[in-house]
């Protein structure tokens, strides 16, 4: 999520079990500080092959696996220096420019941007949404996938100050009533934009204006819902009294993608809004629905005489009527989910309801394998919560894998491997392994009840399961993470990497400081949220600056061993536990992408969304790339990043004041690197991305495209 929209409540009042008591039976809260971990770590993982995974490891996957062994990459830039500009700042060698900002036509029904451009409900929905964040690339052949594809990004939130900047801000946007044609064209400004993109003959990418596959998908489109919660009480409204279809998807931050070909949408800080004040279930206030108003105050447009079918109604969650399907009760629990589109067809996006209902950052793919399930990761950005996995019940096969250009009905390839399946949560152990928990009627709690029982639900409601995701995680023990965010996961060995970026709220070891869901300070001793005492996979206090976990399955979907990769720190930290330097220091690990070559092995981008002061006085949110099969952990070390060989991580690009740096992928000849720049303060002002800003622009979230000079892949 942005740092500019995070939730700061404590949503999570149960008591799991953390590593705290664990972790004194093996290392003390000074020995982990001083490093020891590492060296701990090593002789509690000798016998899983985790020391030094990138290594010895990769190459016995390799051989089981019957996979050709792959040269590690070089990267061939240095490291460049931290910025503070209100412009974007690549290595020497390379260019970087402006690509696809808030505001561009999609076709002739927009007006062409300019600075004094009014906004307007139709304007924005054909134009392309506001914030952008994660994305990923669509070929629409073979030919010429790495030169014209369509870019399909979430527009994660808005920013009401830029949006409405010709009229001086947003009208009542802390009070009052909002302004009908105001709240849908800020409804308009999120969701999903799809939109075809072109390189020309000089190298140059543009968009390609009034193409029939432009189009987006916003807060108020009609989705189709599937799955276990599909047609279930729990989700019946006054718009769809069967519970089968819902209107929007909203806060998405993180991505994903199938290997059928279609787009996956995340749903995260959705949750703020809606609003229900009164009669609220236990759903309501473990997820977070607000209880006075809405993040935008879109909930007070209802009543307006332009109004159709509740479409701002649906926003204020109070029962009003005798049953749920003549009100909006149910509303919230129709959002929550990861969200299927076909990027190429334009049908009606499809929540996928099986893979859980919770703050979603993203959702990526394990490694595929002919007739084995597929697998899907996601987290739960919110500090302490927890990490999931999807394994369909359907094996893999070969013949769904996409073809650009083939004539398949990709989102029914979806109900094959989406709809039916096992949604698991992680439970992380202090000596290095790991077991995915059940989320299922009949799994058994840790008091002996099923969770069905545990949750007060018949024995065979798998729906109400999904609905209190979260609750269910709780019951089963799962390991209260730092705000899990973007996974990656290494096409090659199947590791799997997951940004822990930050968690001002857990603290350090035997501390009797908890706190309550309004964020003050209270004394109760204990264990689990409220207290969020520290644990093996996230070992520091007030942990401002996040780590990179990553872990190997252990080829049964109900266990994994685990490693840290590398710590968050400002170089001048005395918990700069993997050694940075003002050359590579940086906080609050945010996107992740792996970047598999045919006969190498693959970069690991990393992105940050940092509010650390101790990083963010230095340099703004940053690119930074390491290629995880050339190191090897040193022992002693607290990770796998540590003195000895921090400097193969290097930065490499670094974004423009105010800016969050996320949303990323290659062309798949690497000759081009896509990434998003989210609410930046003051920038851009020309099609060049790295051309600092000169007085003062109405800022734009963008996506940057950054290319060598001389035409060659990018980053060797």
């Amino acid at each position: 999520m942005s740092k500019e929209i995070e939730d700061h409540r404590l949503l999570n009042a149960s008591h799991n079990e953390t590593f705290s008591s664990i972790i004194d039976k093996h290392l003390s809260r000074r020995r982990v500080l001083q490093g020891g971990l590492g060296m701990a770590a090593a002789s509690m993982l000798g016998g899983f092959g985790l020391a030094g995974l990138s290594g010895t490891a990769n190459a016995d996957s390799g051989k089981s696996t019957g996979t050709p062994a792959k040269t590690p990459l070089a990267l061939a830039f240095e490291s460049i220096k931290g910025s503070r500009t209100d412009a974007f700042v690549v290595p020497a060698g390379y260019t970087a420019h402006v690509l696809a900002p808030w505001g561009t036509p999609l076709n002739d029904k927009a007006p062409q941007w300019s600075e004094s451009l009014a906004m307007t409900p139709e304007a924005q929905l054909n134009s392309i949404g506001m914030h952008h964040d994660g994305m990923h690339n669509f070929a629409l052949s073979e030919d010429t996938a790495s030169s014209n594809f369509l870019l399909v990004m979430n527009n994660e939130y808005i920013d009401q100050d830029a949006l409405w900047a010709p009229k001086g801000g947003a009208t009542n946007a802390e009070s009052g009533k909002r302004p009908a044609d105001e709240v849908r064209t800020e409804i308009n400004a999120h969701g999903v934009t799809v939109v075809e993109v072109k390189k020309d003959a000089g190298g140059k990418w543009d968009v390609v204006s009034n193409s029939g596959y432009n189009r987006r998908y916003t807060s108020a489109s009609e989705m189709v819902l599937s799955g276990p919660v599909a047609g279930s009480d729990y989700v019946k409204t006054a718009f769809s009294p069967d519970g089968t279809r819902t209107r929007g998807t909203n806060n998405n931050c993180a991505n994903g993608y199938t290997p059928w070909g279609t787009y996956l949408t995340c749903e995260e800080n959705w949750p703020g809004y809606f609003v229900k004040r009164s009669d609220r279930q236990s759903d309501d206030d473990r997820i977070g629905i607000e209880t006075e108003r809405g993040r935008y105050g879109w909930e007070t447009a209802a009543g307006d005489a332009s109004e159709v079918d509740g479409e701002f109604a649906r926003f204020d969650n109070t029962p009003t009527a005798d049953s749920a399907d003549k009100d909006y009760r149910n509303e919230p629990r129709t959002f929550g989910y990861i969200v299927e589109i076909d990027p190429y067809t334009g049908e009606k996006a499809v929540k996928r309801t099986a893979l859980g209902r919770f703050r979603h950052e993203g959702c990526w793919p394990g490694k595929l394998v002919e007739g084995e399930p597929v697998v899907f990761y996601s987290g739960h950005d919110s500090r302490n919560e927890y990490i999931y996995k999807f394994v369909s019940d359907a094996r893999w096969e070969a013949a769904d894998a996409h073809v650009p250009g083939a004539d398949k009905n990709r989102l029914t390839i979806g109900d094959k491997y989406l709809d039916k399946g096992t949604l698991y949560v992680a439970q992380f152990s202090a000596d290095g392994t790991g077991k995915w928990l059940k989320l299922t009627p009949d799994a058994v709690t840790r008091d002996g009840r099923t969770l069905a029982a545990a949750l007060g639900l018949a024995a065979d409601d798998l729906a109400g399961v999904i609905i209190h995701t979260a609750d269910a995680a709780d019951l089963m023990g799962a390991t209260p993470m730092d705000r899990p965010e973007w996974g990656a996961v290494d096409p090659a060995s199947g590791e799997v990497y997951m940004t822990l970026t930050n968690n001002s709220k857990r603290t350090e070891e035997g501390t009797a400081a908890a706190f309550t869901n309004d964020g003050k300070a209270i004394e109760e001793p204990g264990v689990g949220y409220k207290t969020a005492p520290t644990n093996a996979a996230n070992p520091r206090g007030g942990n401002e600056a996040g780590q990179i976990i990553r872990w190997r399955e252990a080829g049964d979907h109900t266990a994994f061993d685990w490693e840290i990769f590398v710590f968050g720190a400002a170089a001048s930290d005395a918990d700069n536990l993997s050694g940075l330097t003002e050359m590579n220091e940086f906080a609050s690990p945010d996107g992740l992408y792996f970047d598999e070559r045919e006969d190498e092995q693959g970069i690991l981008w990393i992105q940050t969304d940092n509010g650390y002061a101790g990083v963010a006085d230095v340099t703004n949110d940053q690119l930074l790339a390491v290629v995880p099969a050339a190191l090897q952990q040193a022992e002693g070390d607290a990770a796998v990043i540590g003195a000895d060989n921090q400097a193969q991580l290097k930065r490499f690009a670094v974004g423009p004041n105010g800016c969050e740096v996320t949303g990323i992928f290659a062309t798949p000849d690497r000759t081009a690197l896509f990434v998003n720049i989210q609410h930046p303060g003051n920038w851009p002002q020309s099609v060049d991305a790295t051309a600092e800003t000169d007085g003062s622009v109405r800022p734009r979230a963008a996506t940057v495209v950054i290319q060598r000079e001389d035409g060659g892949q990018i980053g060797v």
